[in-house]
């Protein structure tokens, strides 16, 4: 299946019109009204503008918040108050827009309460068990990771679990949870944010296809969407169809 790339002149269209998309897309899901739609969230500074911005169109485009499974791509393994993990600030933004029910928010597990990333990963296998996102959001690094999966890396290995912990990370951080390839592959839409001068390489390898590249591997089963703004997609074709 081919994967669509939607460019945008900047950030700030990024943001808005992904958030726009996500929202009518979750309405257009929740027509049917026994429909729970399970949305897997990235980190990311780009990604965290976007919850904003979604949270603000959700209930005016008629989707109801209530009908809504969050999900996580990966985390870092600290402290549950840690700024620097995904979950807490985008839920933090997202709570001041709408009504968030706990039951349906499944944030990774925290060094507060767990042994080590090992252990909360086996205990969110669990907690995932055989669900399958309905849009999963990745963010896409420098070099072209996506979730808690860099190239290069054991994180990147087949893998048959759908939860992993990683002793560190090639950025040298703290140690992490991420879900696998299979895992993320399990989603009917994968949508993938990229912005700024500093990603096009990692755009461009990615969408010819790099084995070598997680976001080059990593697709949706009905479709793959690629949102980008015009600096990340400097390294590729451009086509001026002038009529």
């Amino acid at each position: 299946m081919t994967d669509q790339v939607l460019r945008f002149a900047d950030a700030a269209e990024l943001v808005e019109r992904t958030a726009a998309m996500l929202v009518a897309q979750i309405a257009e899901y929740q027509q049917d009204p026994e429909r729970v739609v399970h949305l897997c969230l990235t980190g990311g500074r780009i990604a965290l503008r976007v919850y904003d911005s979604f949270g603000s169109k959700l209930e005016a485009a008629g989707a109801d918040p209530g009908r809504m499974e969050l999900w996580w791509t990966d985390e870092r393994f600290t402290p549950t108050d840690d700024p620097a993990r995904h979950a807490g600030p985008a839920l933090a933004l997202m709570a001041g827009k709408f009504q968030l029910d706990p039951s349906r928010t499944h944030p990774m597990p925290a060094a507060d309460g767990v042994a080590d990333a090992d252990a909360a990963a086996a205990t969110y296998a669990k907690e995932l068990d055989d669900v399958h996102f309905d849009i999963c959001l990745l963010s896409i690094g420098q070099e072209g990771h996506v979730a808690g999966i860099f190239p290069g890396h054991p994180s990147f290995e087949p893998q048959t679990s759908t939860v992993i912990g990683l002793a560190g990370s090639p950025k040298g951080e703290v140690d992490r949870i991420s879900l696998t390839v299979p895992a993320l592959e399990r989603s009917a839409e994968v949508w993938l944010l990229a912005n700024g001068a500093d990603k096009a390489g990692a755009v461009a390898s990615a969408l010819a296809g790099s084995p070598d590249t997680p976001a080059g591997v990593v697709r949706g089963r009905h479709a793959t969407k690629w949102f980008i703004d015009r600096e990340a997609a400097r390294h590729l074709p451009w086509f001026d169809c002038a009529l």
